[in-house]
């Protein structure tokens, strides 16, 4: 307990998945959340959550927030500072639904550009947004996703797309290790394998669904991730543990990269 206590962090997408599961166990280790989401709603439960578990003073949250708009975003960490006075930490977990198709297949328009909004644009901006702000804190942490499909591609689904955006965020972040070293910023990736989330039960990855076969026959462990699996390893990225680490990704993925 309290591996972040004092620190400031801004996570994206708290309403659901990876995001939620990280903002509440930021907070559980003693940070304060600014988070934000583009449901309403979803931001609203996960506020709830916090203030039935008495956090309600660690949390706060911007929304509706579209991370795809430069003025949103601008708005966003303006409301964190305003809201904490600073900022320390940075976790872009906002995930917005790709477009599955073949390179043949695929739009340019409707689909290509808007899978590369939603997996590099909104991170860039969130990045060019707080970087003042985490050169302020004099200790930094940006921690970014990249995915297993940054390192390879499906024989299930097109992912064309989602493989360009991931692995642009991975070349990103270790150019923001490179561009932060002289502040003190520090700039990591995580690459999930599949997290059983609202969105990716929509798949079919759930215990009885079609895809869980096919993933779970790849995986050494033998069991879909979980939100709070990626969640610790985010409170490592944070926390003052991590000072030295910065420019590298880390693949928690049940082991489907191993073989």
């Amino acid at each position: 307990m309290g591996r972040l206590s004092g620190k400031i962090a801004v996570v994206t997408g708290i309403g659901a998945g990876i995001g939620k599961g990280i903002a509440l166990l930021f907070m559980q280790e003693g940070a304060a959340v600014f988070g934000c989401d583009i449901d309403s709603a979803a931001a609203e439960a996960t506020i709830a959550e916090a203030t039935a578990a008495g956090r309600a003073d660690s949390l706060a949250s911007l929304h509706p927030c579209d991370l795809t708009k430069p003025d949103d975003v601008t708005r966003l960490i303006g409301a964190a500072v305003a809201r904490f006075g600073r900022i320390d930490i940075l976790v872009n977990a906002a995930a917005i639904a790709p477009h599955m198709a073949t390179a043949a297949a695929m739009d340019f328009e409707e689909q290509w550009r808007p899978t590369l909004a939603g997996e590099v644009d909104l991170v860039f901006l969130a990045c060019k947004a707080a970087w003042p702000h985490l050169v302020a804190s004099g200790a930094g942490s940006i921690i970014n996703f990249a995915s297993v499909n940054a390192y390879r591609g499906s024989r299930s689904f097109g992912m064309v797309a989602h493989c360009a955006g991931k692995a642009a965020v991975l070349g990103m972040t270790r150019q923001l290790a490179v561009e932060g070293g002289a502040a003190n910023i520090r700039a990591n990736t995580i690459s999930p394998g599949l997290v059983q989330t609202a969105a990716t039960a929509k798949a079919g990855a759930t215990d009885d669904g079609s895809v869980r076969a096919a993933i779970l026959d790849r995986l050494l462990i033998k069991r879909l991730g979980r939100p709070e699996d990626i969640a610790w390893c985010a409170v490592y990225l944070a926390s003052d543990e991590a000072s030295w680490v910065t420019g590298v990704d880390f693949p928690i993925n049940g082991g489907v990269l191993a073989v």
